[in-house]
């Protein structure tokens, strides 16, 4: 009996930290709590800020995290050990993304670049965690590993970008040639360790690649091409992942 209650509470504080998260960015995106998450962006320009209708991930991923929270519910998942490795960090990465959009909305960008690093990590151990469970049905594969992996590379990069955000607001000033080539090789590096080492890698490397196509939207010279030498990459090794993993596990979980 105290087992159940354990996986309610669990499942209940999962779905809260859903609702609240996809509460907070239609707040952040319309500037009801302080300025539009878009402005405060593109008030700091750098080479790596997506362009165009990039941030629109968000509300893929709040849609993803919200139908995964209420499946968690039914009383035929709420027991299971896949959502006892990963419920508390999921409710823990809605929180997170909610106080990254308070923080960041104000205009206090330093303190919101530790909030999303601590999102990342986070998100990191959730995915970790889905690698010891693989998945039993193709809701399993959408609404855990394709949601979790997703949400997990593209805060990735997010947390990149808003690391040379950072940069900008404390320094306006500062050249920003070599901060923006360090913040993309360790971008190059996070998107390696993900296809290397994770599973149910599809939606972490579909993530990263909407992220990638958007900042080659707004980039120029050398940086374009180092992006689309990635997606090149990136599409070779998932297709000789699955030829040669008998990829399903590895793509879908």
């Amino acid at each position: 009996m105290a087992g159940r209650r354990t996986d309610l509470t669990r499942a209940t504080c999962v779905l809260a930290a859903a609702v609240l998260q996809a509460l907070f960015g239609a707040l952040g995106a319309t500037g009801a709590i302080g300025e539009r998450v878009g402005d405060v962006a593109n008030a700091h320009p750098h080479p790596l800020l997506p362009g165009g209708t990039a941030f629109l991930i968000w509300n893929v991923i709040y849609l993803l995290c919200l139908a995964s929270a209420v499946r968690q519910m039914f009383p035929a998942q709420r027991d299971r050990d896949v959502h006892r490795r990963t419920g508390w960090w999921l409710a823990a990465a809605g929180v997170l993304n909610a106080a990254w959009i308070a923080v960041f909305t104000q205009g206090w960008i330093a303190l919101s670049e530790v909030v999303i690093v601590c999102l990342l990590v986070t998100l990191a151990i959730a995915w970790r965690a889905l690698a010891a469970t693989p998945a039993r049905s193709w809701s399993d594969r959408l609404l855990l590993h394709l949601t979790v992996s997703a949400y997990t590379g593209w805060v990735a990069l997010a947390a990149l970008v808003g690391a040379l955000t950072t940069l900008v607001s404390a320094s306006p000033s500062a050249s920003l040639t070599w901060p923006s080539w360090a913040a993309w090789v360790v971008a190059v590096g996070f998107i390696a360790l993900g296809l290397v080492f994770g599973r149910g890698v599809l939606g972490f490397a579909l993530a990263s690649a909407w992220a990638l196509v958007w900042i080659a939207a707004v980039a120029h010279g050398p940086l374009r091409i180092a992006v689309a030498a990635v997606l090149a990459v990136m599409a070779v090794v998932l297709v000789v992942g699955v030829a040669r993993r008998s990829g399903r596990g590895w793509l879908l979980g």
